[in-house]
């Protein structure tokens, strides 16, 4: 089946069928990550391990995911989405599967959090790239629905994992849901390329200079057809034996060919590795997505950790017996799908500034999460919970927000750096808000702390967002050098 051209992929076409997908390989694959609050509670009971060290699953599920995401893009690049989410089902539903048989927690660090963590990084990676690729003007709008799989997938897998675990115990409940992960192998059905791989591309140049090469050799070693092999072996061994130094001139000239070729692949590695450094240099020396980058680190440090314990907060504060309903992390999940549709498409629309609003939205889930210790019913709780879903729904124009920065070309590696950093601050996130809790037996301090880290990064962001600073740069009379004398042109360079 061949690839579609560019022009007419972009904004809709076959790109709906493309949103559909990659929406359903975010909801299997997240599904259970998103929801592992209601997995938390249960770990504490079976392995009667502290909040903090049991915390560590919860943070390495999501966080793995996005520190290996220049990995996992480097993959799509070279590999493309459809082969990426295939083998993710596979780690995906393997990695649930495994955790059903944990001893301990040391395990589920492994099974959990490294093994579904990649996979979940993997999909990521694929779904996004490829949106991006189908889409231009509706680009926002379709990430919003790519995006919200995620969310969808913590809704239904929430309310599912209470009742599973209700009717066969944890282990039973982590065997299904690993076995539906499966289907995120059929999700990779439709995701047809606009362009090749780079390692299709690779092999294909390969395969022509082996064909250049096997036609060109015939004329360069003519050797006669009339002696059949056996004289063809026993001239070769003569040679070989009346040679003074006794050495084959083909072999000498194979070898060196060899140690060529690996020496120029060496080089050319070199040279692409030097290449990414400095690529990955200059998108950093860019003001703006440098302070994205520490933005995105405080605000996954502050804002991922109610995700995780939004369920044990209700229960140590007797806001709550039992299991409810409609669990806490149902109502952030489904929340943050409505924030991440909204988001969406207000960044869609020509007057809106699309960093403002995520600037908004960071700063609006910081006062939030310092409001939380005062809540005193479970009906409060839920609507804040609802609220910091409805801000951490701006997960959906990240990429939007960073395209804006960088350009398209440059949205591959940036927001695998981007990733980077949001990965280390949900990996530290829940352990610290755990470590918080053994130390006062309480989650105030806690949540106060993440509220302080998310305005912090919401804050900087806007003073470096601020159009003064390019205003500053662009009203700097450079061509007035020329003019002036030599002690005006040093104090102008310096």
């Amino acid at each position: 089946m061949t690839a579609p051209s560019s022009e007419k992929a972009l904004d809709g076409g076959w790109g709906w069928a493309i949103v559909a997908a990659s929406f359903m390989g975010q909801l299997l694959a997240y599904g259970s990550p998103q929801s592992v609050g209601v997995l938390y509670p249960e770990w504490l009971s079976a392995f009667q391990e502290g909040k903090g060290v049991t915390a560590w699953v919860g943070s390495l599920v999501s966080g793995v995911g996005l520190i290996a995401s220049p990995v996992c893009s480097a993959c799509v690049v070279n590999f493309g989405a459809r082969p990426v989410t295939v083998f993710s089902g596979v780690m995906v539903a393997g990695g649930l599967m495994l955790s059903a048989f944990a001893p301990n927690v040391q395990f589920l660090f492994f099974s959990y959090g490294i093994v579904v963590g990649l996979g979940c990084g993997l999909v990521y990676a694929a779904t996004v790239t490829i949106t991006c690729q189908y889409f231009d003007k509706r680009r926002g709008l379709a990430l919003g629905i790519v995006t919200t799989g995620t969310s969808v997938g913590g809704f239904l897998y929430a309310t599912a994992q209470n009742e599973l675990i209700e009717l066969y115990g944890l282990e039973g409940c982590l065997l299904m849901v690993g076995a539906l992960s499966l289907n995120l192998m059929a999700c990779a059905g439709p995701m047809r390329p606009l362009r090749q791989p780079g390692y299709f591309l690779k092999q294909k140049a390969a395969l022509e200079r082996t064909e250049e090469q096997l036609s060109i050799r015939p004329e360069r070693h003519p050797f006669p057809e009339e002696p059949s092999k056996k004289c063809l072996a026993s001239v070769e061994k003569g040679l070989v034996a009346g040679d003074g130094d006794g050495k084959d001139p083909a072999a000498s000239e194979r070898a060196f060919l060899g140690s060529s070729a690996l020496v120029r692949i060496i080089k050319q590695k070199r040279q692409a590795y030097a290449k990414y450094v400095r690529t990955t240099g200059e998108i950093l020396r860019d003001r703006v997505f440098a302070c994205l980058c520490v933005c995105l680190f405080l605000f996954s440090l502050g804002a991922f950790p109610p995700v995780l314990f939004m369920e044990d907060v209700a229960r140590s504060s007797g806001l709550v017996e039992g299991v409810c309903v409609i669990p806490l992390v149902s109502i952030v999940a489904i929340m943050t799908g409505v924030g991440k549709l909204a988001l969406g498409v207000m960044a869609d629309l020509s007057w809106m500034n699309s960093l403002y609003l995520y600037t908004f939205t960071i700063v609006g889930s910081g006062v939030v999460l310092l409001i939380i210790p005062t809540a005193e019913s479970f009906v409060e709780l839920a609507v804040l919970s609802g609220l910091v879903g409805f801000f951490s729904g701006n997960w959906s124009i990240t990429p939007y927000v960073t395209t804006k920065i960088v350009g398209l070309e440059g949205l591959t590696q940036a927001y695998g750096i981007l990733m980077f950093f949001g990965g280390f601050g949900i990996m530290l996130g829940p352990p610290v808000v755990g470590w918080f809790y053994d130390w006062t037996e309480s989650y105030d301090l806690a949540f106060y702390f993440s509220g302080v880290c998310v305005l912090l990064g919401g804050l900087g962001l806007l003073v470096s967002a601020l159009p003064c600073w390019d205003k500053n740069i662009k009203d700097t009379p450079r061509p007035e050098i020329k003019y002036t004398s030599s002690h005006g042109k040093v104090a102008s360079v310096a």
